[in-house]
């Protein structure tokens, strides 16, 4: 049965029982309702990984379930349009979903976000834990595998290499890579800023250092560049379907 879409829920209910039976992976987008400065659509988190699940889904033969569009962004809350959920909230969530796709037999799954924050990431990986604990017995015979990752855990391996190695948030590479997908929605660029919050301090008001809600030379950015950052990423993330194949 020939597939015309990666979407998950395009698929009829006997499309769907196939594809799990030939164990074809999921791919989970996830992203953040969040500020990304002055300049980007607060969807940026959400545009990232969706794109890059359709890709990978595309050349690798993957599926794409509907991505979930709200994280947990404690150090942004304060800036204007973002919208964060408790780390219940999204872990829970999250738990759910991957369950309902292991029941319905799919056997290798990827949780790919698009927000990068410590504790959505947390949330996320204790999901994909609960899952595998629950299924314990196919997880010990291989035949359940589950992998989380940010695109940004491969999108930072280019800072310092052609990007500046202080680039973060709203920044030259994010920047970069909305120029590339959506540039419709980029309106301008926010003013440079590299300031530092404090090493290992829990702080109150994280947008003292973060004036316009960036770090880093968003006037550096461009398409071309935001093509080459999501081809590596891409690339990166058939090396891992590949490997989950085994």
């Amino acid at each position: 049965m020939k597939m015309k879409t990666v979407w998950l829920d395009e698929l009829t209910m006997p499309e769907a029982e196939d594809a799990a039976m030939k164990g074809r992976i999921v791919i989970l987008p996830v992203g953040s309702v969040e500020e990304h400065g002055r300049h980007l659509p607060l969807c940026t988190d959400c545009l990232q990984p969706e794109n890059i699940a359709v890709e990978v889904a595309r050349r690798a033969g993957c599926l794409v379930a509907p991505a979930l569009r709200y994280g947990v962004c404690t150090e942004t809350r304060h800036f204007p349009g973002t919208i964060s959920v408790s780390f219940n909230s999204l872990h829970g969530l999250v738990c759910d979903v991957l369950d309902e796709l292991v029941r319905q037999g799919f056997r290798r799954l990827i949780v790919l976000s698009g927000h990068a924050g410590s504790l959505h990431m947390a949330a996320l990986r204790l999901a994909a834990r609960d899952v595998l604990d629950k299924y314990s017995e196919e997880s010990k015979k291989h035949s359940l595998r589950i992998i989380v990752l940010s695109d940004y855990d491969f999108a930072y391996e280019l800072r310092g290499r052609q990007f500046d190695e202080r680039d973060g948030h709203g920044g030259e590479i994010e920047t970069s890579r909305i120029l590339a997908i959506r540039p419709d929605l980029v309106k301008g660029r926010t003013e440079k800023n590299f300031s530092e919050m404090p090493k290992f301090e829990i702080v109150a008001n994280p947008e003292d250092y973060w004036p316009d809600g960036i770090k880093g030379d968003p006037s550096k950015a461009s398409a071309e560049k935001g093509k080459t950052a999501n081809k590596y990423i891409i690339d990166k993330m058939l090396v891992l379907v590949k490997e989950l194949r085994k």
